[in-house]
């Protein structure tokens, strides 16, 4: 290649970047539920960050207005009757077709200035995901005044981290960017907010390129209350990081379980084994039974743990011949 046509290479390159981050082929998801407060305005303020992408409201079964004022506001609306967050990222993912897709709330607590920087770490190919960090410049700390959801992100983020190996600096955010690769071969398990977890432990496992960009946060307005519930999806999301624990990684699941019945077995037969050396009787049967179980759990645990491993590992070649495929498909 000539100097010449190099130049001209990284010129459309550069040009095409640009593009991207001013919404050129940029689908803009906003799964919505009760945000007639909000929604105006967050599409409002998309459209002008990002003027050449298509903005989406896919309205969850709202009994207000929702859906009415993002239509006004120019917005393409979709209602989705599942209900839960999971549900609707799913639909989103299988009917929207684009190159770069930017997912956020729609309750106005997320800049729609920052849509840009989510996008160009995709359009320079340096990112699969890219995930809007609200924690490290401490603005979430700041504007959120919900009992409990810092120290469950918290939470979240460090049993990532023991299982994954991986830190995320915001790992609940709800404003993310993905290329179209990533999307489509995406495989939405969950129905609800544990959809954020989801997506991150997937892209932990499959080695997608993640990207942190820091973002201003901003608190709910007056009037607008949030859908989650502290408790009661926490509990959902902590299972949700055990069930993909399981599936994604069954050999340390189950064997960390054998481990464990492998100790209580080991607890309860110790001091079993030591009086029978004494006295050659065994005279706590009950016991010497429930060590025996114990050992044998741990056993089958082991086993079902090697077998699920070889699953695993097969499922994993086959998906990683499904994202070529999509990448041949994507260049045709």
């Amino acid at each position: 290649m000539s100097p010449v046509d190099a130049s001209m290479n990284a010129t459309e390159k550069q040009r095409s970047i640009d593009q991207a981050c001013q919404g050129a082929n940029v689908a803009v998801l906003i799964p919505c539920y009760n945000e007639e407060l909000t929604v105006g305005k967050v599409v409002d303020d998309f459209a002008a960050s990002l003027p050449l992408a298509k903005i989406y409201v896919y309205d969850n079964n709202s009994s207000d207005r929702t859906a009415e004022i993002a239509r006004e506001h120019g917005a393409i609306v979709v209602h989705e009757p599942r209900q839960g967050k999971g549900n609707v990222v799913r639909q989103m993912f299988r009917e929207i077709d684009a190159e770069y897709y930017l997912m956020v709330d729609g309750d106005d607590t997320y800049p729609a200035d920052a849509g840009p920087d989510l996008i160009r770490p995709l359009a320079e190919n340096r990112a699969d995901m890219t995930v809007g960090d609200r924690l490290s410049n401490g603005s979430y700390g700041k504007e959120n005044d919900r009992a409990f959801h810092g120290f469950g992100n918290n939470l979240v983020r460090w049993l990532i981290k023991v299982i994954y190996g991986y830190s995320f600096d915001d790992v609940m955010t709800g404003y993310r960017a993905f290329n179209r690769v990533f999307v489509k071969t995406f495989p939405v398990l969950s129905s609800g907010f544990q959809i954020e977890t989801e997506l991150s432990i997937h892209a932990i496992d499959k080695n997608w390129r993640i990207a942190d960009v820091p973002i201003e946060y901003r608190d709910r307005p007056e009037g607008s209350e949030s859908k989650l519930s502290t408790f009661g999806d926490g509990a959902r999301v902590l299972m949700a990081i055990a069930s993909l624990f399981k599936d994604y990684k069954p050999m340390a699941f189950f064997g960390w379980l054998a481990l464990l019945f492998v100790i209580l077995g080991l607890i309860a037969g110790i001091p079993v084994i030591a009086e029978f050396t004494v006295t050659h009787l065994v005279e706590r049967f009950p016991t010497a039974l429930l060590a025996v179980a114990l050992i044998l759990c741990g056993a089958l645990a082991l086993t079902v743990g090697l077998v699920l491993d070889t699953v695993a590992k097969n499922n994993r070649k086959q998906w990683e011949l499904m994202v070529y495929r999509t990448y041949d498909t994507d260049r045709i």
